[in-house]
């Protein structure tokens, strides 16, 4: 009599919630798909990603930019009247901006086209910091990590000069240096922004180098650089297409963390009046002219307040969201999910157990019907053998 045969279950990642990416999510699909994916299905990095775009938006069209005219009609140095003590003219119920939305300051000046020009240049440093301590530090980090020997010595020596000196110190140094050497030139205004945002880059790179070097020192040990290596790939390829690539995660959730503390160091230095000067307005520089009237005329003090806190924590939650996309083992536990996919599990199990059942009695029954078709059998061929006429 046969055994019963049971009916294998494969075991998928639908089943194990634990497992990690479902295959229906990734299958056919590339890595910068699959980046877009888990990017956007964060929600938090997506609202913030909305809510930096927006400010954006507001900050760039209002005033416009360059020769480009904005639809805003006060300009941030234009005095006027104090319309009711300077109180913001914005209403909720019903909508509306009015005169002056975010109020006046005592001069008159409307307190929205300044910090919409604030905002304009605090993004064009914060910009400009990413970009410049992006580069030198990943080109700093990734030849000290890829070469070793005296090139990363030499590196990582001037690394720890730069990373000892206090950044607000080193910036503010740098800083003036920029404003005073722009405005000896007679450049303009964008020019003294740019300025400030590379000489503050310059001193915000060695935490970036120190963490692509520690990336490169382990990828340059794995085995498909070694098998690059032994196919004759020169040092270049293997750190552009090989090694550099899979750095690109920490890399970019970096630059996003250097970006929020660039616009928190500007508005440091522009409140100790070594960043942007009078006649241009940063949002540090509001806070620091405006402190004196927190008592009497706080929105003066709390709209700057409120666009940098907006700005610092939109930049974070979306470094949040690029770590978890570039990142699939950061995937967050869904307890709803699990428990669904837990019940499914269960479903199969019991089908399993059904279908080991049915296959059992099935077996049963055949086999109980061969064994007396195999009896039959004999008994009707018994004649026919010749050997048993003898």
């Amino acid at each position: 009599m046969s055994q019963p045969q049971p009916i294998d279950v494969p075991e998928t990642l639908d089943q194990n919630p634990a497992a990690g990416e479902q295959p229906r999510d990734v299958r056919g699909k590339s890595q910068g798909q699959l980046v877009r994916q888990r990017f956007f299905g964060n929600r938090g990095a997506v609202v913030s990603l909305a809510v930096l775009l927006f400010i954006v938006v507001l900050s760039v069209s209002s005033l416009g930019i360059g020769a480009i005219p904005g639809w805003w009609k006060w300009s941030p140095d234009a005095t006027g009247t104090v319309l009711d003590g300077g109180r913001p003219t914005l209403s909720l119920l019903p909508p509306g901006l009015g005169e002056h939305p975010f109020g006046q300051d005592n001069l008159g000046r409307d307190l929205f086209a300044m910090a919409m020009q604030g905002t304009q240049y605090s993004l064009v440093v914060m910009i400009v910091v990413g970009l410049v301590a992006g580069l030198v530090g990943t080109v700093v980090g990734g030849l000290s990590g890829y070469f070793r020997g005296w090139t990363e010595a030499v590196l990582m020596r001037l690394t720890d000069v730069i990373i000892i000196i206090p950044i607000v110190i080193l910036a503010a140094l740098l800083g003036r240096l920029a404003i005073t050497w722009v405005r000896a030139h007679g450049l303009p205004t964008f020019a003294t922004v740019v300025a400030l945002g590379l000489l503050v880059g310059l001193a915000s790179w060695p935490p970036l180098a120190r963490l692509v070097r520690g990336e490169f020192l382990t990828l340059r040990e794995r085995e498909f650089v070694d098998a690059a290596r032994l196919a004759g790939a020169s040092s270049g390829r293997i750190i552009f297409k090989h090694i550099l690539p899979n750095t690109v995660g920490v890399i970019t959730v970096n630059i996003t963390l250097l970006m929020s503390s660039a616009i928190l160091l500007e508005t440091a230095l522009s409140y100790l009046g070594l960043g942007i000067q009078a006649p241009d307005w940063s949002l540090g520089r509001l806070i620091s002219e405006n402190q004196t009237a927190f008592a009497t005329r706080p929105w003066l003090f709390w709209w700057p307040g409120v666009f940098i806190v907006a700005i610092a924590l939109t930049i974070n939650f979306i470094g949040d969201g690029l770590r978890d996309a570039f990142d699939p083992r950061q995937r967050k536990f869904n307890p709803k999910r699990a428990r669904e996919v837990g019940s499914g599990a269960d479903e199969h199990g019991r089908g399993a157990v059904h279908a080991t059942a049915a296959s059992s009695s099935s077996a049963g029954g055949h086999s109980h019907d061969g064994a007396h078709g195999a009896a039959d059998g004999d008994a009707g061929t018994a004649p026919v053998d010749g050997r048993s006429g003898q």
